[in-house]
């Protein structure tokens, strides 16, 4: 079956930087697009990050400048570099598998199960 695992999480301080990464499997990786989301309690969940089939890439205002998504297809794995960290980018941060290039948490296919950012201030 399909399983999406993100890893990268942690505690960093504001302005510091993390990477994550989300490794998939069960899915022809190159055929879908790949994004990231995130969640603060109490908040709906975020689109932040998208890089579609195609190659092409798109980003939420939020993390615009600040935040890298990039793909490695032979290796099933999506990245996200996230630099110039803030105390409102804590949350819980998922990857998301799409066939269609599109933003809504409810084009997706698959998710995976999150991984935890805490940006101290």
């Amino acid at each position: 079956q399909v399983q999406l695992a993100e890893s990268g999480g942690g505690l960093v301080q504001a302005g510091g930087s993390l990477r994550l990464s989300c490794a998939a499997s069960g899915l022809t990786f190159r055929k879908y697009g790949m994004a990231w989301f995130r969640q603060a309690p109490g908040k709906e969940r975020e689109f932040l990050a998208a890089s579609w089939k195609d190659g092409s890439t798109a980003y939420g205002d939020s993390v615009k400048g600040r935040f890298t998504i990039s793909r490695d297809n032979p290796k099933n794995t999506l990245y996200l570099q996230m630099n110039s960290l803030k105390a409102e980018d804590t949350a819980v941060y998922y990857c998301g598998a799409t066939l269609n290039p599109y933003r809504e948490v409810g084009e997706y296919d698959y998710w995976g199960q999150g991984t935890q950012v805490t940006v101290s201030s």
